[in-house]
């Protein structure tokens, strides 16, 4: 396959994810010329999963294949991939999940000599037993789950990007017993998501069963996988958390989709991408020129704040540092940045909140709420006006609490998880009448994004994918109606206006958002921070979301070992700094997203690690880039300082 031979249109295709959505409508035109995709697709499955065997030294003949099938056209990828395997040798065993299973995938299964293990009582696949009794159909499970465990590698085609929800039924039971719940993998964080080497390896075909493939989430059971074969282009949960982490390894089969004019739902950002926010030095530039930042950071209690975010915004390619704070944090400053200027003056963009306690009665509280007053939009036409006007601001961490109802978007909030739940809480408009419904700890048990499967149907789910799939063979089946599980939601569903719910407060002694609905819907939250408040949102992680109006934005270069005290001061002084030379060129949530990977590049450079929070995918047919496998080392907040030039060089060379 000779598709991505242009640089540009390849680096479009390894950064850029589609909702299910429009990749349906970009193959399209390859199914009206007749284009084989679905082959294409299971040729590449097949060829992924043969070389992972063959990384653990296991000929194909001597190796045990488990294939979870749907009854949809992603199964029918499924049983292709393992027919081919079984035709050079393996033993392969389709778990058919569903009541029929593709028709022309099934029969090239059979004659290579497939095994099918049928798990549905009702269901109709020709040559396979049938109506048994509930018992049977328990242990008919338990077979499974079993077969499965004990094989070498397990092909997930269970269900494909059509599906909405958390998993129900027979997929939902295999998900659980094979896979997890909810959770995000609990591994070492590996360079290259390279796979452990534990049996039995699993490789998902286009999306791993049970994750949210248009917002990344992770709505119930799901099967991690160790490599994830995505067709044509990646899908959101491909880059987005965490999701992402449940996909292992990707590698993406180029179909040749006509990408050039098509708006993706979620752009990852890359040294390109990144270079657009770094101001390069003019031949008469002034240190004002070069831009200023003011920082009211820091505390008497925290000053340690106020030092880290100085150096980082100086080590920014910034001409100035001015920096408001008690005097102790004063002292401090100066002693590790002598080029720090004390006290107010003219700036191009503020960082407040880092290092600033979030309760207490604390001067530094005083100032960044007379500060943030000037972003509060009420509706009159001249406080707006000026508030539009202000120089782009930073609120973290301790100023989050102080950020007034609605703000503009050169406003910036940069929350964790835990943050982020309070913010939403605080702002989300609380219903007293609703009892919710919580589990000891007063988490949301569920939160729907979409229509979910309904129990009566999960087993049978056709998956409704790209449509390749449904036109690949006849088929008379009809598609079941997929319904949404509301009635065990705890709390109101809030609409968010990007095809995303997330919950409202529904009672104020349980607040519907833990930083638990935070880490496991981080883009559904993000959103909802944005339309609350106008800001534009960076959340927080190893792969950190950045949203405002219009786009998506992800980085994911950042290392596990950035995960350190003070990392997050860093970033809000960075940030500054890239938002002080900010031009009309590029938007507050472009400069923004670069701020992040700038910030884990660094790490990257200090560590001297080759692993990172995302890692881009390898396009199948072509050379393999070289893998160092560097683990790396660990690092302290000011290591990061120390590498920002070097990132900064690296991303502009």
């Amino acid at each position: 396959m000779e598709y991505a031979d242009d640089a540009d249109r390849r680096e479009l295709l390894l950064h850029s994810a589609y909702d299910a959505e429009t990749v349906r409508a970009m193959e399209r035109p390859l199914l009206d010329k007749g284009v084989p995709l679905m082959r294409m697709a299971a040729q590449a499955v097949a060829h992924t999963a043969a070389g992972l065997l063959d990384d653990e030294d296991l000929a194909l003949e001597d190796t045990s294949i488990v294939l979870l099938a749907g009854a949809g056209d992603n199964g029918g990828d499924g049983l292709f991939a393992a027919a081919a395997l079984a035709q050079e040798g393996a033993a392969v065993t389709a778990v058919a999940v569903g009541r029929s299973l593709h028709e022309a995938g099934f029969a090239e299964f059979v004659r290579a000599g497939g095994k099918v293990l049928v798990l549905d009582p009702a269901a109709e696949i020709p040559g396979c037993a049938s109506g048994f009794s509930a018992g049977e159909a328990g242990e008919r499970l338990q077979a499974a789950v079993s077969l499965a465990s004990k094989s070498h590698l397990i092909i997930d085609a269970m269900t494909g990007i059509g599906i909405h929800g958390a998993l129900r039924g027979i997929p939902a039971a295999l998900a659980a017993a094979l896979g997890l719940d909810g959770e995000v993998p609990d591994t070492p964080a590996m360079p290259g998501r390279e796979p452990s080497g534990d049996f039995p390896l699993v490789v998902a075909v286009d999306t791993p069963s049970g994750v949210g493939v248009d917002d990344g989430s992770l709505p119930g059971p799901y099967l991690p996988a160790d490599v994830t074969v995505t067709f044509g282009a990646m899908k959101p949960c491909a880059v987005l958390p965490p999701a992402t982490f449940g996909c292992g390894r990707i590698e993406l089969v180029d179909f040749g989709f006509d990408i050039d004019d098509v708006e993706p739902a979620v752009e990852v950002v890359d040294n390109a991408f990144a270079s657009d926010a770094v101001r390069l030095p003019h031949v008469e530039d002034g240190k004002y020129s070069r831009g200023v930042v003011g920082l009211v950071t820091g505390s008497q209690r925290y000053p340690g704040a106020a030092v880290l975010t100085a150096r980082a915004a100086a080590h920014a390619n910034t001409g100035m540092v001015r920096y408001l704070g008690p005097e102790r944090a004063q002292n401090m400053v100066l002693a590790a940045l002598p080029e720090a200027v004390m006290g107010k003056g003219h700036v191009q963009s503020w960082v407040v909140g880092s290092g600033v306690p979030n309760a207490d009665a604390d001067i530094q509280r005083e100032t960044i709420g007379a500060l943030l007053r000037h972003y509060a939009l009420d509706g009159d036409p001249a406080v707006d006006d000026a508030a539009y006007d202000m120089p782009p601001v930073v609120v973290d961490a301790g100023a989050l609490d102080l950020l007034p109802e609605r703000v503009p978007g050169q406003v910036v909030i940069t929350p964790h998880a835990g943050e982020m739940a309070s913010l939403l809480n605080r702002l989300e408009p609380v219903e007293r009448s609703g009892e919710r419904g919580a589990d000891d700890t007063g988490s949301v048990g569920s939160v729907h994004d979409g229509p979910s499967q309904s129990d009566t149907d999960a087993a049978d789910y056709p998956d409704d994918d790209q449509p390749y799939r449904a036109s690949a063979v006849d088929s008379d089946e009809t598609e079941p109606v997929v319904t949404s599980d509301d009635d065990e939601d705890d709390g109101e569903v809030v609409p968010t206006g990007n095809g995303v719910s997330v919950p409202s407060a529904a009672n104020e002694d349980f607040p519907a958002y833990t930083a638990h609905d935070v880490m496991t819907r981080p883009l559904a939250c993000a959103r909802r921070a944005h339309e609350l408040t106008g800001a534009t949102v960076l959340l927080k992680g190893a792969v950190t979301i950045v949203v405002d109006e219009d786009h998506t934005y992800v980085s994911g270069s950042a290392p596990a070992w950035l995960a350190t005290a003070g990392a997050g001061d860093v970033l809000a002084g960075l940030i500054g700094a890239l938002l002080a030379q900010q031009g009309d060129e590029i938007t507050t949530a472009e400069t923004v997203a670069s701020a992040a990977y700038l910030h884990g590049m660094a790490a990257s450079i200090a560590s001297e690690s080759e692993q990172q929070g995302w890692q881009e995918p390898e396009l199948v047919g072509h050379s393999r880039r070289q893998r160092f496998m560097t683990l790396g080392h660990p690092i302290v907040a000011g290591d990061v300082i120390r590498a920002i030039p070097e990132a900064i060089a690296d991303v502009v060379a």
